[in-house]
């Protein structure tokens, strides 16, 4: 297990991204290469959970798109994410919020946490 240790932390990744958790409203700036362009796309949403650690932690983030909820899943260690800012810090009590799935309007709101 010690080895495993090392190795993760050997090829950890060079980015810096901002602390976030579950429940915390963040933008993701992700890099997509269509043909021979490249470009840089944001996706804006609710923090849902942070899955692993080390080298394979990935993070779900929610947003919703008209009236459909769209999650995707982002490894910290991926090269084609550019940066990561919150935009707002949320107070939940659990670590993976999956009931915001259930829940539309008013109802999916989180409470911001203040410092």
């Amino acid at each position: 297990m010690e080895l495993m240790n090392i190795v993760n932390q050997s090829l950890a990744n060079e980015k810096e991204f901002p602390k976030f958790k579950a429940g915390d409203t963040i933008t993701v700036s992700y890099k997509i290469k269509e043909g021979n362009k490249e470009r840089i796309q944001e996706f804006r949403g609710v923090v849902l959970q942070i899955n692993g650690e080390g080298r394979t932690a990935t993070f779900t983030v929610r947003k919703m798109s008209g009236s459909f909820g769209v999650e995707r899943i982002f490894p910290f260690a991926s090269p084609f994410i550019e940066a990561i800012s919150v935009n707002k810090y949320g107070r939940v009590r659990r670590a993976r919020i999956f009931y915001l799935r259930g829940r539309t309007g008013k109802k999916a709101r989180i409470k911001e946490r203040r410092f």
